[in-house]
C-alpha cells in the first residue's frame, strides 16, 4: 500500500504513525534502534505490504500495468489505491481527510529528529506541496507518477499509465473495495490497532 493507506492504517499513534511511514527506509533488524511503539509501526508496515502482495485482488489490478510496468506494477497499484481511498473516505474514517494530513505532517515535524535522514531531506517538500492531499484527483496521481518517474527507477510510461487507468478506472475501484476491508480487518485482527472506533463496517 501506498502513504496515506499506511497512515490510516495506523490508527491514533503518532508513533505507530511514524513508524508505518518510515517503512519503507528502515532496513532488515535496524528497526531495533527505535522505540517500541515506533518500532510497532514498522513491523506493521512489512506486514501490510507482505499481506497486500501476496493477495490475488491486488494481482488482479496489477495485471492492468504489467506490460509496462512489470515487477513496478505494484507501485502504480499502490498509489491508485490511495486515490480510492480518498474518495470514499468517509466510508472508513469518520475523522476528516485534512485532519488525518495534518496530524501526519505534525507528528513527522514534532519528530523530525529521529527520521531516517533520507527522510529528514524530502519530508519539508512533502509537507509544501501537500502530496497526500494530491491523490484526491487525477491530476494529482499523474503529478506523483511522473515525480517519482523522474527520481526513481520507476519506468517513464505516466502517459500510457493514465490511460489504462482511465480505461478501468471502475474496475479497479471495484478491487479495491473489495481488498481494503479485508486488509482493514487484518490490520485490526492481527495487531489490535482499532480504526474509526464508532463506525459500523459498511460492509
Amino acid at each position: 500500500m501506498n502513504v496515506l493507506a499506511h497512515i490510516y492504517l495506523s490508527g491514533d499513534s503518532d508513533n505507530i504513525i511514524i513508524g508505518n511511514y518510515i517503512g519503507d527506509y528502515v532496513k532488515g533488524r535496524d528497526y531495533l534502534k527505535y522505540p517500541e511503539s515506533i518500532r510497532k509501526g514498522i513491523i506493521l508496515h512489512r506486514h501490510i505490504d507482505a499481506f497486500t502482495d501476496s493477495h490475488p485482488v491486488v494481482h488482479r489490478s496489477k495485471l492492468h500495468f504489467s506490460d509496462k510496468y512489470r515487477k513496478y506494477s505494484g507501485v502504480i497499484v499502490d498509489i491508485i489505491y490511495d486515490h480510492y481511498l480518498t474518495r470514499e473516505w468517509d466510508l472508513f474514517s469518520r475523522r476528516p481527510l485534512e485532519s488525518v494530513t495534518y496530524n501526519f505532517y505534525r507528528a513527522m515535524v514534532n519528530n523530525f529528529e529521529i527520521l531516517p535522514e533520507n527522510v529528514r531531506e524530502k519530508m519539508p517538500f512533502f509537507i509544501i506541496d501537500n502530496w497526500l492531499e494530491t491523490y484526491q484527483t487525477r491530476i494529482g496521481i499523474r503529478r506523483v507518477l511522473k515525480t517519482l518517474s523522474s527520481v526513481t527507477s520507476l519506468p517513464k510510461e505516466t502517459r500510457w499509465a493514465m490511460r489504462v487507468w482511465k480505461k478501468q478506472y471502475y474496475s479497479i475501484e471495484e478491487d479495491f473495495m473489495e481488498f481494503f476491508p479485508q486488509l482493514i480487518n487484518y490490520v485490526e485482527t492481527d495487531f489490535g490497532i482499532v480504526l474509526s472506533p464508532g463506525i459500523s463496517s459498511p460492509f
